[in-house]
């Protein structure tokens, strides 16, 4: 059901329900004014009445007035009100000539009461008053069914312009939501024209306060869908890319096997060769694997608190046959322990790229240091450094300064410098004094 037709059922019972108990409340209190009002009409022609001299009254009888009342305006109904005058003893005096002859004298209690007629089965509203002298009562009546008709007339004739005033209203009030629903048909269309790998943020003009936070939302899971899109396409580009000169190189190994036929020292090279190459394709999937994973945005739900020094102290571990066996010396010198908030394994990755980049690129007979202090790292080796204009270009994906003996895909600095900005760690590459490069991670 859409959201049209909701608000215009909701409107439609909300105004029926409110309309239905003001109406039931005007009632009420209509009859309660008719009923106070008339009461006091009749207490007062009640006293009138008994301020008469009945003593030259013996069963009188007023002529009948309709005929003369019966013009435009004064017609005069019979129920509207009655009055006879008794004696003490219950002797008819005076009447109105109409329901006032078949009241029945009752000589219990002043005040009013409801009775009946003589010969009828209406209900009548009688006020019963006695003169000071106790000689004569007098008695006022009205039909409670004449009240009821003027309370009737009176609520309708209030609540009639309401009543034709509400289809008009309700139309209108519908005709706002209609056209206050426009931005969201607008915004609807908009998406459903829109193309999947479209990242265009949706205009948030001209749109109703309540509206704007959803477009805001939309507008932000558009721009990490792209972004995700789009690392999945560099991904998979990066993928082939680089994947294709180790695969090439694989199979003209696996060919030169093949060719080798009783040439050992050719096969056993190829072998070696062909070793070489599996690792490096290994290896090179295993980045970029890390690599992607390391740009996405939910890792951050995987934080927690990592002590540093234990950390660095068991990567050092881990080198250590690599530096033994390269001649490199390994120090590691701790000024503080501090407790970083983050991803262990991440952390642990970005330090040992570092120290696997050091090692890799120091000469024989060198010393990486590594120092940690109270808001920084730095990875210190002796290495034949780059050039200013290289400096500037190190963490590029699958960029490596030219000249390199060592091989490599490019990636190890770039997922340190990926998992740094993950981290709010800053990365900073600078030349050593004494030759080599410094490597500082701060926060």
């Amino acid at each position: 059901m859409s959201l049209f037709l909701r608000l215009a059922i909701g409107f439609v019972l909300l105004i029926i329900v409110c309309g239905g108990l003001a109406g039931l409340s005007a009632w009420h209190q209509t009859r309660d004014t008719v009923n106070e009002l008339f009461d006091t009409q009749q207490m007062l022609f009640a006293k009138r009445l008994i301020a008469l001299d009945p003593t030259s009254l013996q069963d009188v009888t007023l002529p009948k007035t309709k005929a003369i009342l019966r013009h435009h305006r004064g017609d005069q109904d019979d129920d509207a009100l009655a009055f006879a005058i008794f004696s003490a003893a219950g002797q008819p005096l005076l009447n109105d000539g109409e329901n006032g002859r078949d009241l029945q004298f009752d000589h219990q209690r002043d005040g009013f009461v409801d009775g009946r007629l003589r010969g009828d089965k209406d209900s009548w509203r009688l006020v019963w008053l006695t003169s000071e002298d106790k000689r004569y009562r007098v008695v006022v009546g009205q039909e409670w069914e004449y009240r009821e008709d003027m309370t009737r007339d009176l609520a309708l004739s209030s609540l009639l312009p309401w009543l034709i005033a509400m289809p008009f209203m309700l139309l209108l009030l519908l005709a706002l939501v209609w056209f206050e629903l426009r931005p969201l048909k607008r915004l609807t269309l908009s998406l459903h024209q829109r193309a999947p790998d479209d990242a265009t943020p949706l205009p948030d003009t001209r749109l109703p306060k309540e509206v704007k936070p959803l477009v805001v939302a939309l507008n932000g899971l558009f721009s990490r869908m792209a972004h995700l899109v789009q690392r999945e396409r560099r991904f998979t580009s990066d993928a082939a890319h680089e994947l294709r000169s180790p695969l090439a190189a694989l199979r003209v190994q696996s060919e030169v096997i093949q060719l080798a036929d009783d040439d050992e020292a050719m096969r056993k090279r190829a072998i070696q060769q062909l070793d070489s190459g599996i690792v490096r394709a290994t290896r090179l999937v295993d980045q970029l694997l890390t690599l992607s994973r390391v740009e996405a945005d939910d890792l951050r739900s995987e934080f927690q608190p990592v002590a540093l020094a234990p950390l660095l102290q068991n990567l050092l571990a881990e080198h250590f046959p690599q530096a033994e066996q390269q001649n490199t010396a390994l120090q590691f010198t701790s000024h503080a322990e501090p407790v970083m908030n983050g991803h262990p394994l991440l952390l642990g990755l970005m330090v040992r790229n570092l120290l696997d980049n050091a090692l890799r690129y120091s000469p024989s007979g060198s010393t990486v240091d590594v120092q940690l202090n109270a808001r920084a790292i730095t990875v210190d080796d002796n290495g034949p450094g780059v050039s200013d204009e290289q400096l500037i270009r190190l963490g590029e994906r699958f960029w490596r300064p030219p000249g390199q003996a060592q091989t490599g895909s490019g990636l190890g600095l770039s997922i340190v410098k990926n998992i740094a900005q993950l981290h709010g760690v800053r990365l900073q590459f600078s030349q050593r004094a004494s030759g080599g490069l410094r490597v500082t991670l701060s926060w």
